[in-house]
């Protein structure tokens, strides 16, 4: 049950009014999406429309520089953004829903670990509306050097997809899968498979 006097507080505090015609509720809705510990924003058409303040920070970035930017501009790379936008159509035509963990490019260039869930709005058309948030993991896993190919095989590598499922996927043989997960294992100082999982994870080895 909604507190509506502590509620009140602490929207004068933060400096926000009440409108003529709306409710207090929906005042809470505000402040908890733009305050929310997580970065959020609402995508149209893959064009950031409302960035939250975690989600503008995380990328360096101020509201007004986020807010109607394409998001391949939080990419790593352009071969990034259209990949995996194809994967992500793809699962919201399927269930509506998408998740992955990707490496993604601050304003200053700088690339880190995200933990990235959407959900459309608009099944029917899947990028014309929906709610995606955001969160960084640089602090539990580093970025090491990796090309655009030992990215795409990380990413699915920690989706604990196996290699020949991660051919298929690629369409590129399996013996390729492999090279690129024993460049991986070198890069990562990982002496076997399990390992090099735990460590793109962020996880205690």
């Amino acid at each position: 049950m909604v507190n509506h006097e502590a509620a009140k507080i602490c929207i004068a505090r933060l400096g926000i009014c009440r409108v003529a015609g709306h409710s207090w509720t929906m005042s809470i809705s505000d402040l908890a999406f733009q305050h929310a510990p997580i970065g959020i924003c609402l995508l149209e058409n893959r064009i950031v429309r409302s960035p939250n303040d975690a989600f503008a920070a995380m990328f360096g970035k101020t509201i007004d520089e986020c807010r109607g930017a394409s998001i391949a501009d939080f990419y790593a790379s352009l071969e990034d953004y259209e990949s995996i936008g194809a994967k992500v159509r793809e699962a919201l035509e399927a269930q509506g829903t998408y998740t992955d963990e990707r490496i993604m490019r601050r304003k200053d260039g700088t690339l880190f670990w995200c933990r990235v869930r959407g959900k459309s709005l608009t099944p029917e058309n899947p990028f014309h509306c929906g709610v995606w948030t955001f969160a960084d993991l640089s602090d539990e896993r580093p970025v090491v050097s990796l090309t655009q190919r030992e990215r795409e095989i990380a990413i699915l590598t920690c989706r604990g997809m196996t290699s020949k499922e991660i051919g298929l996927d690629l369409k590129i043989s399996y013996r390729t899968v492999e090279e690129y997960r024993a460049r991986l294992l070198k890069k990562f100082g990982a002496r076997k498979l399990a390992e090099l999982v735990a460590k793109l994870s962020g996880m205690p080895l």
